[in-house]
């Protein structure tokens, strides 16, 4: 084995050992963090950074054949729907009311009042609004 070849093996491999770092560590994270909002972050965005890296070393593995254009066609797909499919469960959790903590102050409604007379504002009903 020449330099080259040796420097390209090293190089895969450290892209491997770094994805399933990442994938180790967003399995940690998500049997460590407290609640829902936090564990899906950190499964979501670990498994983006793993994918990338773990895809990205079995292409230098591979080398210039078609294995590697089916793993780059791979990577695309995983790319495109992983942060989708977090953010199908995410929104579908908000949307059956699981908030995350604190998140109620910021769903009050706000009432608006004249800061004189200290009285509340009737709201005036914007034209494009039901108008169609």
């Amino acid at each position: 084995m020449n330099f080259f070849q040796i420097f390209v093996e090293a190089i895969s491999w450290i892209a491997i050992l770094g994805g399933c770092a990442f994938m180790l560590v967003g399995a940690i994270g998500a049997l460590r963090f407290p609640d829902f909002w936090t564990r899906i972050h950190a499964v979501s965005v670990a498994d983006s950074a793993g994918m990338l890296l773990l895809t990205l070393g079995m292409c230098i593995q591979g080398g210039f054949t078609l294995v590697t254009v089916k793993l780059i066609i791979i990577g695309v797909f995983l790319f495109i729907t992983g942060p989708t499919a977090t953010h199908a469960v995410a929104n579908a959790a908000m949307v059956s009311g699981f908030l995350p903590k604190g998140a109620d102050e910021f769903r009050k409604p706000k009432i608006a009042h004249d800061a004189k007379t200290r009285k509340l504002k009737a709201k005036k009903k914007s034209p494009l609004k039901g108008g169609l």
